[in-house]
């Protein structure tokens, strides 16, 4: 097509005025990007860092230097803190199980579903990170708690949650494995001990809660399935036609809901 033509079918522009108005919209960007101090000097300073390695000459720069490890092989630790010492892993089994159920294959998507359990966790925890923050972070910043005070005190909170969250079975499977005594109080109990039966724990509850949820749509699938067998549709998918039921079934009952409402209220 030639350039009279493409012309033509465009209606007869005038590129004149075409033209006049794309340099007024390359200076007003120019303009705008130049006053909005992207190229201009910034004003708030960067911060030098340096760091530098260099032999010890006392033994406290040894410590320190092991501490500072210390505090990075923790810091690498804590997204399985965070998945197992919380409530992250029974909300995440669950709205897994919410998905299976439904079998909408990656809707809602992974990212989703993490996001959601995320800060539904932290919504839960609230109070607990509160509790910690106000007795022993803030303490030990300021320098009224020493280092072993502050974990001492920390660790309380976090110890009731985890706790009133735990069957005294799973308890005590770990206690006689580890063939320790039965501590006399819930302070005397360590959290090597706590921890793995607080997993075991939760992982029950997700499960239970997920059986309970695929209930209602096994039976829709175990109702579409002997309906297409019954007209001798055996070549059809019952799934592509238990989906759009056990969907309008979701939502007519409001199933994020009530999902969230009983996952929040089982750690209250």
């Amino acid at each position: 097509m030639s350039f009279s033509g493409f012309r033509r079918q465009l209606g007869g522009i005038n590129y004149k005025y075409i033209r006049v108005f794309l340099v007024i919209m390359a200076i007003t960007a120019m303009l705008l990007f130049f006053s909005s101090g992207v190229l201009a000097q910034p004003t708030l300073p960067f911060p030098n860092l340096n760091i530098n390695v260099d032999t010890a000459e006392e033994p406290e720069e040894v410590v320190g230097t092991i501490q500072l490890l210390l505090l990075l092989t923790v810091l690498s630790l804590v997204p399985a803190i965070i998945l197992l010492m919380t409530s992250f892993t029974r909300i995440v089994i669950v709205l897994a199980f919410v998905r299976n159920a439904l079998a909408t294959q990656q809707t809602p998507p992974n990212q989703v579903l993490i996001g959601l359990a995320l800060f539904l966790t932290i919504f839960i925890m609230a109070p607990v990170y509160r509790q910690l923050n106000t007795e022993a972070v803030q303490p030990y910043l300021e320098g009224a708690l020493t280092q072993e005070e502050a974990l001492e005190i920390g660790e309380v909170p976090l110890r009731e949650f985890m706790l009133n969250q735990t069957r005294e079975k799973d308890l005590a499977l770990f206690l006689n494995i580890a063939r320790a005594e039965r501590p006399q109080t819930r302070e005397d109990l360590d959290m090597h001990v706590l921890i793995p039966a607080f997993v075991i724990s939760e992982l029950k509850t997700a499960f239970q809660m997920g059986f309970l949820i695929f209930v209602p749509f096994l039976v829709i699938d175990m109702v579409v399935a002997s309906t297409l067998m019954s007209m001798g549709m055996f070549m059809l998918p019952p799934v592509m036609i238990s989906l759009p039921f056990k969907l309008l079934l979701f939502v007519l009952a409001d199933g994020w809901h009530l999902v969230v409402k009983s996952l929040v209220e089982s750690f209250f």
